[in-house]
């Protein structure tokens, strides 16, 4: 399925979206994580879309064809706030589907900024209380290139592949090429360097406080699931059990052979979830 690229307004700031199937149909809304791009749901949006939904991927504030923030303003609530704009202009309640950072604004949104809004929300292996092992294992795998590039898409590939090793997944050098773009000769992430914290040793409980995350999950009063990667880092299978006991009337899908990138590693189960989920919501 072919996407529509559209555009959605948030302050100065521009977002870049592509939407699938008929716009007449109820909307599901697709958050990346930090340092990925709305290329990242492809398939799991054409499947949405196949079963009647539209779905929209969105490029984050300063990730891949969104415009950089002019004053480098990448909090949690700027995120959030993107998503409440994109709210207002859809003009419909949405289904939200966000993967870590992606996840974290859209707990802020609905339960923070706009109580209320939208239809369900899907938390692609995330929590309010992340494991900092993880977290620091992201924050170094982005700042290691952030400055010098890569020479080549295969070089790049095979630094992705160091991250995530997994034996049954190869990593395809020309499928980077929408997250990376070329400048004199190097390949640079296509994300607004400032968008990382400035102090890689500033813990991310700091910034992306748990238990104002919790209430606002909380607060959030529409179908919601939480789907894990087991093999991830960031949301430990003991985290997942203390989040569903502080809010029980979340949903879990536990994925085998998944990390932190679910819908990457396991896009199959990924999408059975998501499917099995807007089916409940109707």
């Amino acid at each position: 399925m072919k996407p529509e690229t559209i555009t959605f307004a948030s302050g100065p700031v521009a977002l870049a979206a592509d939407r699938y199937g008929d716009p007449a149909d109820p909307p599901v809304v697709f958050l990346h994580g930090g340092g990925q791009t709305r290329h990242s749901w492809g398939r799991a949006a054409a499947a949405v879309a196949d079963v009647g939904w539209c779905a929209v991927t969105i490029d984050l504030r300063g990730h891949g064809e969104s415009t950089w923030d002019p004053t480098g303003a990448y909090d949690l609530d700027d995120y959030a706030g993107d998503l409440v704009a994109v709210f207002d202009q859809l003009g419909r309640e949405p289904v939200v589907i966000g993967a870590s950072l992606g996840g974290l604004a859209a707990i802020r949104a609905m339960g923070g900024l706009r109580p209320g809004s939208g239809r369900g929300l899907v938390l692609v292996d995330i929590v309010p209380a992340m494991e900092r092992a993880g977290t620091d294992r992201i924050g170094e795998f982005l700042r290691a290139h952030v400055q010098t590039g890569f020479a080549s898409l295969e070089e790049a590939a095979a630094v992705v592949a160091a991250y995530a090793p997994r034996a049954d997944r190869s990593i395809d050098p020309d499928g980077l090429r929408k997250n990376l773009r070329k400048r004199n000769g190097r390949w640079y992430w296509h994300w607004d360097p400032a968008f990382l914290m400035s102090d890689p040793d500033r813990d991310p409980a700091d910034i992306f406080d748990p238990a104002m995350l919790t209430d606002c999950v909380r607060r959030i009063a529409v179908p919601k699931l939480l789907v894990r990667g087991r093999m991830s880092d960031v949301v430990s299978e003991a985290g997942a059990r203390r989040f569903l006991a502080e809010v029980p009337d979340v949903g879990y899908v536990d994925v085998a052979d998944a990390a932190h990138m679910v819908a990457g590693d396991r896009n199959d189960a990924f999408r059975t979830a998501v499917l099995d989920f807007l089916a409940g919501i109707g």
